[in-house]
């Protein structure tokens, strides 16, 4: 079993992933999308949302990341695809599956569920540009209003030549509104001969059970559950018990840190708040320190706001 942490728009950015990876095993990241329009985007481009570029393109604990792009025009995403090969890009992960209106509007992500000769010329183009050492993988949902496209899409796919699918089991229509149809991913598995990895709606480890055992996809992909619970992946490959709020509370001060003392301390405030409303789906206590910071905008107050309720130090690297 692989477990790969999943791109989130704004919210899983390298610092995010530097930390997931130093707590959990996975095997794998996929950056945040770049956007491909009509030129070949500069390597500034590639380096800010992917500075392990400059690293072999792996975390500071040793994680492969796999840079994404999203785009309708099959020959500038294959060129894109090449400029970040030549970057250091390890692989390239092409987008299908984002619901976001401003993205579908201009026929990105989850709008080209509806065009699988459009998904074929897009996944052709990139694996021929890319290094045949180097993997090409996708990401789609299972249809655009209906769950219904998903077996055309990803044997479109498949056929272009691409190496590994990722499945978000719902549609665009669904959004993220539960339930996660894990069971129609088994078409797929069984159709392909390539990898299908299974996604949505994994919040606890026995979540991500029933999601292979109904889906028949022996890796996974984690996104928000990784945001709610950061040890998912710990828990979930190796049995590890669920962090407690203090070692939470010990996280959040060190994502603070990397937040203050990086080049996105500007959106520190925001980011710290976006993370504690996906860890309210998990930890009560969460509610109470949004509910606390809230209302502040200065990144001090916030940090002793977290410092007030910080255990001991040293509790997270006893989690593992």
């Amino acid at each position: 079993m692989r477990l790969i942490l999943a791109p989130m728009e704004g919210v899983l950015d390298h610092l995010m992933r530097d930390l997931l990876t130093r707590l959990n095993p996975y095997d794998l990241c996929v950056t945040e999308f770049v956007r491909v329009v009509n030129m070949r985007l500069p390597p500034r481009v590639f380096y800010r949302l992917c500075p392990e570029l400059h690293h072999g393109c792996n975390t500071p604990a040793g994680t492969p990341v796999r840079i994404q792009l999203l785009g309708q025009d099959a020959d500038w995403l294959a060129e894109n695809a090449e400029q970040a090969c030549r970057l250091g890009a390890n692989g390239i992960d092409l987008n299908f599956g984002c619901p976001a209106k401003t993205v579908n509007k201009h026929r990105g992500g989850a709008a080209l569920l509806a065009d699988s000769e459009q998904l074929y010329r897009i996944g052709r183009a990139v694996r021929a540009a890319v290094p045949a050492h180097l993997p090409v993988s996708a990401k789609i949902r299972l249809g655009l209003e209906e769950r219904n496209s998903y077996l055309e899409n990803s044997q479109a796919l498949a056929e272009a030549g691409i190496n590994e699918l990722t499945v978000h089991a719902r549609s665009k229509k669904d959004g993220y509104r539960p339930p996660a149809y894990w069971s129609l991913v088994t078409e797929i598995q069984q159709r392909l001969t390539i990898p299908v990895v299974i996604n949505g709606e994994i919040w606890h480890a026995d979540h991500a059970t029933q999601a292979r055992a109904q889906s028949g996809c022996s890796d996974i992909m984690l996104g928000r559950g990784a945001l709610a619970l950061p040890n998912l992946a710990d828990t979930i490959k190796t049995g590890a018990a669920p962090m407690s709020w203090q070692q939470v509370i010990a996280l959040l001060l060190d994502y603070s840190a990397l937040e203050v003392e990086g080049n996105k301390a500007v959106y520190y405030p925001n980011r710290i708040k976006q993370w504690l409303n996906y860890l309210k789906l998990q930890y009560p206590e969460a509610r109470e320190l949004f509910t606390a910071i809230r209302t502040l905008k200065h990144t001090e107050e916030i940090r002793q706001e977290l410092a007030q309720q910080a255990p001991l130090r040293g509790a997270v690297s006893d989690q593992r």
